[in-house]
């Protein structure tokens, strides 16, 4: 979940960092530093806070005359945030900047404490750094010494390490977290994700599991752990480096808001042939292989499970192959049953979810068929599952996701089309007429709500003196309403919870008391009267409601205290509509507050621990 960045070439590092590292922030924005080498020595300077403190430090006592260093930016797991516990590292000869976790840090502490190693911090990385200076020390020579270390260590690890003595030469390692090596005019750089190298550089070669790298001012080489050595194969990323700006907005959040009927587009229009039909043969995928599915296992986390049970519905309704939706940090210890046909989807925005990876790394183990839906190309989970589809949403830089989500969800939809039409559950006709909904409906129905800002600043003004909230809906509505839930509370910090509308009376009812916010959306035409009941219920306790619903349906005065309409052009143009809907809403609530949009407290973008 930290970002890493590193340098060495002919240029001033220390300028190389900053602007990558403040790239990074969006992966975690506890404490941050540096560490540059210079004649004398490696220096590190590094704080508690965000690279606003560091900057100050640097401008009292500025490092102009390095050529090679590393950087962190973090978000605490092992220790809180202090300066003690903030990156990089130093242990002896070696110092270092880490993003993942030691599992065994404890016992490898408590080993090196009997050798003498002293710890200044409670970070796992200082034993890490301990543990490769122990090594070093034995094997005299990098490489070796990481590689004897790394096989000491469990769990996951992306190292920059630097050793006395050795000029200009940065050390590399990963098993389980990212790492990208990129080549620049002036030097070679590192680190946690393309969007911090963009600024540089658009050349990049992903470093791949245990592989082990050192570069150098004049070049790159990749150690693999048969002895030899060999250059990377250096590609070129379609991003840019206005894809990771803001743009003229307020936020990335905003922005990546903004960018979604762009992104619908880009997600679906790959999947389509030349007679309009879905088609995923561009990701090495054939009818043949969608009829041979039974059923299907999404495993996801966060936002990216919520687009699975959007999937769930779409695929059980189009295709009518059954699916579950599973957390994937639970799918290991009470895994579901896997019988022949069944597909296990993984879906993760960064490549790089942890648990989403561990998960898929057990159904291949069953010799389960996987297919990955990420964003993030050339990244972990995208290389082991046996297929991938990309979503192609872009950099998404703010932590909440929204473009992520939405073209998550564009791509179930195609699959769900895509598995409906090849078992001739939808003719070519109405297959077609699908797949134009996605391409034309639905980003035209979502410029359309763009436009309608005040509304979704009203609704969330309603919200905003009040410690909870509740979100209700019935069918896809449900799914919908769990991600509306989401991006409430972890932007705004305001409570949020999504119940199915019909379960209310089950016990949350009891929450409802006079001025309790509730948001009820619907999507579905056949299911509004029985939400609108259910509407009724909590006004009829005093709840504050604001109904999101379709245009063409004729709501009662008296059923909601605000009406957000839904263009109906088509019911995916009516889904999407309301999912945007209920971002934005969130985004103003945020704003309203004050809050930090685009770093939103205790979380990070990529979660690469479990």
């Amino acid at each position: 979940m930290c970002g890493i960045i590193g340098y060495t070439g002919s240029a001033n590092a220390i300028p190389k960092m900053m602007k990558g590292l403040s790239v990074l922030e969006y992966r975690g924005y506890d404490s941050v530093g540096v560490a540059a080498q210079r004649k004398n020595g490696t220096e590190i300077v590094k704080c508690k806070g965000r690279i606003g403190a560091l900057e100050e430090k640097l401008r009292d006592e500025p490092i102009e005359d390095s050529r090679c260093a590393i950087g962190h930016t973090r978000w605490a797991t092992h220790g809180g945030p202090s300066d003690e516990n903030a990156h990089p590292h130093r242990a002896g000869k070696v110092v270092l900047v880490h993003n993942g976790i030691i599992e065994n840090y404890k016992e490898l502490r408590s080993e090196l404490l009997g050798k003498g190693a002293v710890f200044l911090s409670e970070t796992d990385t200082e034993v890490a750094a301990a543990l490769i200076n122990d090594c070093y020390a034995a094997e005299r020579e990098p490489v070796a010494a990481i590689r004897k270390a790394a096989a000491r260590m469990r769990g996951a690890f992306a190292f920059a390490i630097l050793f006395d003595g050795r000029e200009g030469e940065v050390y590399v390692i990963r098993r389980g977290s990212p790492l990208i090596l990129a080549r620049g005019r002036d030097g070679f750089y590192l680190a946690s994700d393309m969007t911090a190298l963009l600024p540089f550089t658009r050349e990049y070669c992903a470093l791949k599991e245990d592989e082990i790298a050192c570069l150098l001012p004049d070049g790159v080489s990749i150690c693999p752990a048969d002895g030899t050595r060999f250059p990377p194969e250096w590609k070129t990323t379609t991003m840019t480096p206005e894809s990771a700006q803001k743009g003229g907005f307020a936020h990335f959040m905003l922005k990546e808001i903004h960018e979604q009927p762009a992104a619908v587009v880009k997600s679906v229009s790959p999947r389509v042939n030349s007679k309009g039909l879905p088609d995923f043969s561009a990701d090495g995928i054939n009818a043949d292989f969608w009829r041979s599915v039974r059923h299907i296992q999404v495993v996801a986390c966060g936002s990216a499970m919520h687009a699975g049970l959007l999937g769930q519905r779409l695929i059980e309704d189009y295709a009518k192959v059954p699916t579950t939706v599973h957390i994937a940090s639970e799918y290991r210890y009470h895994p579901p049953v896997m019988s022949e046909g069944t597909l296990v989807v993984v879906i993760s925005q960064s490549g790089e979810t942890a648990d989403s990876l561990a998960a898929l790394r057990y159904a291949k183990e069953q010799g389960i068929p996987t297919l990955a839906i990420v964003n993030a190309v050339e990244t972990t989970i995208a290389r082991e599952a046996d297929r991938r589809v990309y979503t192609y949403a872009g950099p998404e830089i703010a932590v909440a996701t929204t473009k992520g989500y939405c073209t998550q969800a564009s791509v179930l939809w195609m699959i769900a089309l895509a598995m409906a039409h090849a078992a001739g559950r939808l003719t070519d006709e109405k297959a077609r007429e699908a797949v134009n909904c996605l391409l034309r409906d639905v980003p035209a129905a979502m410029e359309q709500m763009l436009s309608r800002e005040d509304r979704y600043r009203k609704a969330a003004r309603g919200l905003i003196n009040h410690e909870h909230v509740f979100y209700i809906g019935r069918g896809i509505d449900y799914a919908l309403s769990m991600e509306a839930a989401l991006k409430l509370k972890e932007i705004s910090y305001i409570h949020c919870e999504a119940y199915a509308a019909g379960e209310l009376k089950h016990g949350t009812i009891s929450l409802v008391e006079a001025g309790t916010p509730v948001l009820a959306i619907s999507t579905e035409r056949d299911l509004f009267d029985k939400t609108e009941s259910n509407i009724r219920e909590v006004r009829s306790r005093g709840a504050q409601v604001t109904l999101i619903c379709r245009s063409d349906i004729a709501v009662p005065s008296e059923t909601a205290d605000e009406l957000i309409s839904l263009p109906v052009s088509s019911n995916a143009a009516t889904v999407f509509s309301a999912l945007l809907a209920v971002q934005c809403i969130a985004y103003e609530a945020a704003s309203l507050l004050g809050c930090d949009i685009d770093r939103p407290r205790n979380l990070a973008k990529s979660v690469t621990v479990e």
